[in-house]
C-alpha cells in the first residue's frame, strides 16, 4: 500500500473554530502531525483470487495508491489517522464511530478460555487496563485525557466528508467534558443529538442512583449530513390502543385528526361537507378536493355518532413504525450467552452499530473506527455493504477483528451471486453483495516493538508484586511502601534515567517514600551515581533491581516464545500435486505460566496442544514480508479445535510455505518451509 513512501511527512491540521472552549493545563492545538509510512503485514482474500460479484461501489474517491478493500491498522491511532490524511483520505469518510476509553477507572481485561470441551479452564488474557497500554500510559490525569481526545477529534474532523457524521460513545464520567470538546472542534451548531443508550436494566453496586446508560454524542461536519430515518415496530399495547379499528377487508387502521391548528385564508380553511375547521380555530390538513379523493378511496373515517368530524385513516400496513428517538432502550448489550460475543471487554452489540451505520451512511460509503476493539464496526459495515477502515493500538484487538472479518467474508463469498437469505449479523432484511471480500492489515510506526516492551513491563510488575497506580504518570506503582519506576527495557540504567527520577521527586516535596528502580542492566557510572545519591539521605533512597542478576528478584525476565513442530511437503507430481501441512505439537510457555500462576500449587497440564491454539493461517507462497492468507483454520466455537492437518494445491517448486500460529493469548509464531 505505502511501500513507495520512504520517509515520514508532516500533515497540516486546521484550527478548531467552535465555541465554547474548555480549558485544561497543557492544552495546545494540533497544527501539524508527523505521518509515518505503513507496512503491510497480512492480506486476506475470501475469493482466493476468483471473480465474485460485488456491489458496484463508486471507488473513484478511493486513493489510487491504496488497494481496494478493507483496511486494518495496528498502531497508535494518532499515527494511523495522520497516515490516512497523508495518503488521500482527507474528506472521504462518511461515518466515524469511536468508543474511546471512558476514563472510568475500569480494567479492560480480555477473558481467555482455552479451546476444548465445556469446562476448560479460563485465564485472564492480555491486560487492557488503560494505564498499561503505551498510548494510554499517562492519560488518567484529567488534563492528559482531554488533550488525548482533543488531538484525535481534530484529526477525525479532517477525515470526515462534508456530509459526514461522527458518533462518540462515552459514559456519564466524561460526557459533559467531551461534549464541550466536540463543540469546540465541530461547533455547537453541528451537535445533532445526545443519544442515551440504556445498556443494562439494573445494577446494585452503588449507594446512590445506579448508572445504567451510556451516552452517544452525534455531530455532523456540515449543514446537510446524510441521515436515513430509522423505525422500530410498534408495541402491542400501542397497536391495540391506536390501531384497534378494521376495514371490511380486515385492514387495521388508526384514525387521525383531519385538521391542524391555525386559521388559513386559502382552500384548506374553507368548509367541507358541512364541517368548518375555522369553528375550531383550525384548518384542513389537505385541500377539500384531496379530501374528496381520499373519501372515494375509503380513506376517510366517519365516526358513527351524529356530527362526528371526519378523520383520516392511517393503515398499519402502510406505516413504517415508530421513528427512533434519542432514548434507546431496545438495544440489548452483548451478554455472556450472545452468539456474537468475542470475549472482548468493551464489545458493543451489532444492533447498536447497525442502527448508526444505516442512519448516517448509504451502501458504498466509508466507515471508520479508530478504536476498533473486537471489530463490531467493521463487521457491521462489511455486512451492510459499506467500505471500512479500522485501527487499534492493541494487537489482540487486531487479531480478534481480523479473525472475525475472515469468517464473515468467507461466508459472504460462499453465497456470492446467490439469493440472499438474510444477513449474518442478526438483521431480518435481505442484503446486497458486499463492497469487498478482502482486506489488508498494516502496521504503522513499528508498533510491535512498543507492545513487546509494554508486555515486559507488565510481567515485571506481576512478579515483583507491584500495585499499579492509575493516576501517576511517572511511577508505575508501589511495592512494599516504595514507589516503583521501571526503566525502559531497551537500554540499561543510565545517569540520565536517574536524573529524571531526582527531578520528578523535586516536584513532590512532601514525598518521603523510597524508590525501587527496575531495569535490565546498568551502566558502570550509574552505580556510582546511585551510591553518591543515597549517601546520608534519610528519605527517597534509590533501590535498584536488575531483573537478570538481582540475588533475590533476578532471573524473572526470560520470555519463552511460542514453539511448534510443523511439517510441509509436496505429495504427488504435476497438476495433481498436493501440499500437505501438518502440525504435530504447539507449546505456549506463556499460557502454561499463566495457568500455573492462577492454579497455585496444582501444576497445569494440557493434554491436547490444540487447546492453546486460537487459529492457524497458511501462506503457500510467502515472500518474507506480507502474509497472504491462502487458508485460515478459525474454529467457529470455543469448544472446537483447529484441524492441524491441511491439504492444498501445491505451489510452484521453490516456494516458501509459511504457517502462522496464533495462541489463545494472541502470541504469534510463523514457521516457514521451502518446498
Amino acid at each position: 500500500m505505502t511501500e513507495n513512501i520512504k520517509k515520514p511527512k508532516d500533515v497540516s491540521i486546521a484550527k478548531a473554530k467552535g465555541r465554547p472552549m474548555l480549558t485544561w493545563v497543557g492544552k495546545k492545538p494540533l497544527a501539524r502531525v508527523r505521518a509515518y509510512p505503513a507496512q503491510a503485514i497480512e492480506r486476506f482474500d475470501a475469493t482466493a483470487g476468483g471473480a465474485v460479484a460485488l456491489q458496484e461501489a463508486d471507488w473513484s474517491d478511493w486513493p489510487k495508491d491504496v488497494p481496494k478493500g478493507g483496511l486494518l491498522y495496528h498502531g497508535d491511532n494518532k499515527d494511523v489517522l495522520a497516515h490516512l490524511l497523508a495518503n488521500g483520505f482527507r474528506g472521504k469518510v462518511k461515518l466515524i464511530y469511536i468508543d474511546p476509553p471512558f476514563d472510568s477507572g475500569a480494567d479492560y481485561v480480555r477473558k481467555v478460555q482455552l479451546r476444548g470441551a465445556k469446562g476448560t479452564v479460563k485465564i485472564d488474557g492480555e491486560d487492557y487496563t488503560l494505564g498499561e497500554q503505551v498510548q494510554y500510559s499517562d492519560i488518567w490525569a484529567n488534563d492528559n485525557y482531554l488533550q488525548f481526545m482533543y488531538e484525535r477529534l481534530l484529526m477525525l474532523r479532517e477525515l470526515l466528508s462534508d456530509e459526514g457524521a461522527l458518533y462518540l460513545h462515552c459514559d456519564w464520567n466524561r460526557s459533559h467534558q467531551l461534549r464541550m470538546v466536540l463543540d469546540e472542534v465541530f461547533s455547537a451548531e453541528f451537535c445533532r443529538n445526545e443519544i442515551i443508550w440504556k445498556r443494562t436494566s439494573a445494577r446494585s453496586d452503588s449507594k446512590f442512583y445506579n448508572h445504567i446508560h451510556d451516552v452517544i454524542l452525534f455531530y455532523s461536519k456540515g449543514n446537510a449530513p446524510t441521515f436515513n430515518e430509522q423505525f422500530t415496530p410498534y408495541e402491542k399495547a400501542y397497536l391495540d390502543k391506536y390501531f384497534g379499528m378494521k376495514d371490511a377487508d380486515g385492514r387495521r387502521f388508526a384514525s387521525k385528526d383531519a385538521t391542524q391548528a391555525g386559521l388559513r385564508n386559502g382552500a384548506t380553511g374553507t368548509p367541507w361537507r358541512g364541517f368548518n375547521p375555522a369553528s375550531k380555530g383550525n384548518h384542513w390538513k389537505v385541500v377539500p378536493t384531496e379530501l374528496d379523493r381520499l373519501d372515494q378511496e375509503g380513506r376517510i373515517y366517519w365516526p358513527e355518532k351524529e356530527g362526528g368530524w371526519p378523520r383520516l385513516k392511517q393503515y398499519l400496513d402502510e406505516t413504517k413504525g415508530r421513528a427512533i428517538q434519542s432514548i434507546w432502550d431496545d438495544v440489548m448489550p452483548v451478554n455472556s450467552q450472545a452468539d456474537e460475543r468475542e470475549e472482548y471487554p468493551t464489545q458493543k452489540p451489532v444492533t447498536l452499530l447497525e442502527r448508526l451505520i444505516r442512519s448516517s451512511t448509504n451502501p458504498g460509503d466509508i466507515v471508520l473506527d479508530c478504536f476498533i476493539g473486537s471489530g463490531t464496526t467493521a463487521a457491521v459495515a462489511q455486512q451492510l455493504n459499506r467500505r471500512w477502515i479500522g485501527c487499534d493500538i492493541n494487537k489482540g484487538a487486531i487479531q480478534t477483528t481480523a479473525k472475525r472479518l475472515q469468517e464473515l467474508m468467507r461466508a459472504q463469498a460462499s453465497t456470492a451471486g446467490m439469493p440472499q437469505q438474510g444477513d449474518l449479523i442478526g438483521t431480518s432484511e435481505p442484503t446486497q453483495q458486499p463492497c469487498q471480500l478482502g482486506f489488508a492489515t498494516y502496521r504503522v510506526n513499528d508498533y510491535d516493538l512498543q507492545i513487546q516492551h509494554n508486555e515486559a513491563v507488565e510481567l515485571a510488575c506481576q512478579y515483583l508484586g507491584v500495585t499499579r497506580t492509575r493516576t501517576d504518570s511517572f511511577f508505575e506503582g508501589t511495592q512494599g511502601g516504595r514507589l516503583v519506576k521501571i526503566v525502559p527495557f531497551n537500554h540499561p540504567l543510565t545517569p540520565l534515567d536517574l536524573e529524571a527520577v531526582r527531578n520528578e521527586l523535586k516536584t513532590r516535596p512532601t514525598e518521603e517514600r523510597d524508590v525501587m528502580l527496575v531495569c535490565l542492566g546498568w551502566q558502570h557510572d550509574a552505580r556510582a551515581w546511585v551510591d553518591s545519591y543515597n549517601r546520608n539521605r534519610p528519605v527517597n533512597k534509590l533501590h535498584v533491581v536488575e531483573l537478570r542478576t538481582d540475588r533475590k528478584l533476578g532471573g524473572i525476565i526470560k520470555h519463552e516464545p511460542l514453539s511448534a513442530q510443523v511439517s510441509a511437503q509436496r505429495v504427488g507430481e504435476g497438476a495433481d500435486a498436493q501440499l500437505v501441512v501438518e502440525l504435530q505439537d504447539v507449546v505456549s510457555p506463556t499460557i502454561m505460566q499463566r495457568l500455573n500462576l492462577e492454579q497455585g500449587v496444582f501444576r497445569a497440564q494440557i493434554t491436547d496442544w490444540r487447546a492453546v491454539v486460537d487459529c492457524i493461517l497458511i501462506d503457500t507462497q510467502f515472500d518474507g514480508q506480507v502474509f497472504n492468507v491462502t487458508l485460515a483454520d478459525v474454529p467457529e466455537r470455543k469448544q472446537d479445535l483447529v484441524n492441524g492437518r491441511y491439504e492444498l494445491p501445491a505451489p510452484p517448486a521453490g516456494s516458501t510455505v509459511a504457517v502462522k500460529i496464533i495462541d489463545m493469548l494472541g502470541e504469534e509464531l510463523v514457521v516457514t518451509t521451502a518446498i
